[in-house]
């Protein structure tokens, strides 16, 4: 398995740099650029999961495609989008496969207390808690 986040398949998808992913300073500066409303479309598509989203920038469903629309999203959405997409490519990168990490993230998880790991994305601790989980993985601890 891989030991690091896979962006690879998302090229092209994303108008997000790598290293947005991989390097903390970069992560910064695109938070506080701001996400173009774009990638939340984008990421709607490659987690297959609208519900989340709706919860992760607390709005409704009639209103979400407001947020494709804005030139830039403001600096706390973006924080969040930033973040669940980098645990998903995180899980893309343990499963090796943008599906396989698609169905563990909609599988309930013993070592989440049961909880789907995507029904965890839209908290902070809720990513980081998933983001462990995906390293003992990694590490064959569990599956």
């Amino acid at each position: 398995m891989q030991a690091s986040i896979s962006t690879n398949l998302h090229k092209g998808k994303l108008p997000i740099s790598d290293l947005a992913f991989t390097d903390q300073a970069e992560f910064i500066r695109t938070v506080r650029q701001g996400l173009p409303g774009s990638v939340v479309q984008s990421a709607i598509e490659l987690l297959g999961d609208r519900d989340i989203f709706i919860r992760l920038l607390n709005t409704t469903s009639g209103n979400l495609s407001r947020f494709y629309r804005k030139k830039n999203l403001g600096r706390v959405d973006s924080e969040e989008l930033l973040d669940t997409l980098r645990v998903f490519f995180q899980a893309q990168g343990v499963w090796e496969s943008d599906d396989l990490a698609r169905e563990w993230l909609h599988t309930a998880v013993p070592a989440l207390n049961g909880e789907r790991p995507i029904d965890l994305f839209d908290t902070f601790e809720g990513r980081n808690w998933v983001r462990q989980v995906l390293r003992k993985i990694e590490r064959g601890e569990f599956s």
